[in-house]
């Protein structure tokens, strides 16, 4: 396929393209998808919702590439008229950009809107991978130069992007986040076993504590969520995003076409008195891991966000035999519950040579910066010694 003509495309909406073909370079066949988030399902989901689009700072450009006719890769790629809803902060890259009088939006994001989860960020079909990926890349930075853009980002991409977008002169950079590992437990008791016992007897306070809210919790999927949940999820998100964000993201169209196509692929965790939910965390299911979005509350009880974002979902996860928790993004103590720190990937191409060249210093300290950090907390996690060892 290196004689094959490749052809790169922008798409404003999903519906160009179509969810054989998306999914089709996504791997969501059949099943549980890998990445829930990178579905088409997922995508036009947002899309649909107008969570994207006009008035929102992120207007789909969805990046295609043909060989011979055929779609062969693709791109979640978005124009950015503020750096809201990415996790990967380059705040101070604009301020500094804006200040030597350049113009730092719009920019381009390759990135699942909102959703700080590392997964493919060049979804490719099988057997193209090289090609289809170097296409992608060559064709987001062609894009952002024609249209003189300061710069093009992906964001929370996997490892081995990371490894081949700086072999094709991209910028990397590192982060951290907080996952729980599954080393095979047969219950919740068993993975408590493993830590210290101090940590051992926190969280079972702690527990103890949440579970005696008054009511009980409830672990729902699929079928089991009903339209009366996602108004008490909505009620929760607006409540935490209006105070982390100023400004909550997704819309409420998005939780009722959530329960339209994605109620499958979603795991609710509900605290209930007297049939109200009073408390929700919202998860997302991958093929092997489960990825925690978002908790809310109408009132306030001890360790009950303890409870329902980390214990529930690692409960479920061991039962259900997936490999991995991953709790979103940040949080430090999460470190005590479980969570060791695992690093994060991130791409960049910044237009202007002396500013790239000022970022990528920048990025070599960082990196070491990060590693070190992960290397200590590690080091201080709350496993006993002998299980601690095994982990590094």
């Amino acid at each position: 396929m290196d004689g094959a003509r490749i052809e790169i495309e922008l798409h404003g909406s999903l519906d160009s393209i179509g969810a054989e073909d998306w999914d089709a370079c996504a791997g969501a066949g059949e099943g549980r998808p890998e990445d829930p988030f990178t579905t088409y399902r997922f995508l036009k989901a947002v899309e649909d919702s107008g969570s994207v689009g006009p008035g929102t700072g992120w207007q789909p450009r969805y990046l295609t590439a043909k060989a011979d006719g055929e779609i062969i890769a693709c791109a979640p790629m978005y124009a950015k008229s503020h750096s809201q809803g990415e996790y990967v902060f380059d705040h101070n890259w604009a301020h500094a950009y804006e200040r030597a009088g350049g113009r730092y939006y719009p920019k381009l994001q390759i990135a699942v809107p909102f959703t700080p989860v590392t997964g493919r960020r060049l979804l490719v079909r099988a057997g193209y991978e090289t090609l289809g990926m170097s296409a992608l890349v060559q064709g987001a930075v062609q894009v952002a130069a024609e249209n003189q853009l300061s710069s093009m980002h992906m964001t929370f991409c996997s490892e081995d992007e990371a490894i081949a977008g700086r072999e094709m002169g991209l910028l990397h950079r590192t982060g951290q986040q907080f996952h729980w590992v599954n080393d095979g437990y047969g219950s919740f008791d068993a993975f408590l076993a493993t830590l210290s016992s101090r940590k051992r007897k926190n969280i079972r306070k702690e527990r103890e504590k949440a579970q005696g809210f008054g009511g009980e919790i409830m672990c729902l999927t699929g079928d089991q969520i009903r339209p009366e949940h996602w108004d008490a999820m909505w009620m929760f998100y607006q409540d935490t995003g209006a105070r982390k964000w100023g400004t909550p993201y997704l819309t409420r169209a998005f939780f009722d076409i959530a329960h339209e196509v994605l109620r499958d692929d979603i795991l609710l965790v509900l605290a209930m008195r007297e049939g109200q939910a009073i408390a929700g965390a919202m998860n997302m299911i991958g093929r092997d891991a489960l990825y925690g979005r978002y908790w809310g509350c109408i009132e306030d009880h001890a360790c009950l966000h303890f409870e329902l974002c980390y214990y529930q979902a690692i409960d479920w996860a061991i039962s259900q035999g997936l490999a991995r928790v991953e709790a979103g993004a940040q949080g430090e103590h999460k470190l005590a519950r479980g969570y060791l720190p695992v690093e994060t990937h991130s791409l960049h191409w910044i237009a202007d040579d002396g500013f790239s060249d000022a970022v990528a210093r920048y990025l070599v300290a960082e990196r070491e910066a990060v590693a070190e950090e992960i290397e200590v907390m590690t080091a201080w996690g709350p496993f006993r010694k002998e299980t601690r060892e095994d982990h590094e």
